[in-house]
């Protein structure tokens, strides 16, 4: 029965590992991020290789960029399928998201602007608006209560 393994790569060579072994008709797991309009892999010089141990051992440890499989002297160690689940699960489209300021928010989180110009400001986290990439929030300073439209991804959780 086939397993997950993870396979370590030889430098900057995560890409071509994961072409060659799905050539080969295995299924291989490669998960990316994208960074400054880049791709880059997640995880770099690791990959993750569902193969049938020891069937398919030496094939898979002699392809070309390969410098090793993760294990110890009896062989590679299987990774359960749900490590390779939870890691799909961050992905959108294909890319893992990272969470740039923490959690998001929530409708009734208190709120802190992470980034521009109104950093620092706090609030409480009001609704979301069209496309969930705007939020607004309810602002209340001593003699000041407004609304303010803004960007989801400059907000962060306040810590208190």
């Amino acid at each position: 029965m086939a397993k997950w393994y993870v396979i370590n790569t030889k430098p900057k060579k995560e890409f071509q590992v994961e072409k060659l072994f799905t050539e080969g008709g295995f299924k291989y797991y490669n998960p990316v991020y994208n960074q400054d309009n880049r791709i880059r892999p997640f995880f770099p010089g690791y990959g993750f290789l569902l193969f049938e141990f020891p069937d398919q051992y030496q094939m898979v440890k002699y392809t070309r960029g390969i410098k090793r499989l993760i294990g110890n002297r009896g062989g590679p160690i299987p990774i359960p399928d749900e490590v390779i689940q939870e890691i799909k699960a961050r992905e959108i489209g294909g890319l893992i998201e990272l969470e740039k300021h923490g959690a998001m928010p929530r409708v009734g989180d208190e709120i802190e602007v992470a980034e521009g110009p109104l950093k620092g400001l706090r609030g409480i986290f009001q609704k979301e608006i069209g496309d969930k990439e705007r939020v607004m929030i309810l602002l209340s300073y001593v003699s000041y209560q407004g609304q303010l439209l803004i960007e989801k991804k400059k907000l962060k959780k306040a810590l208190r």
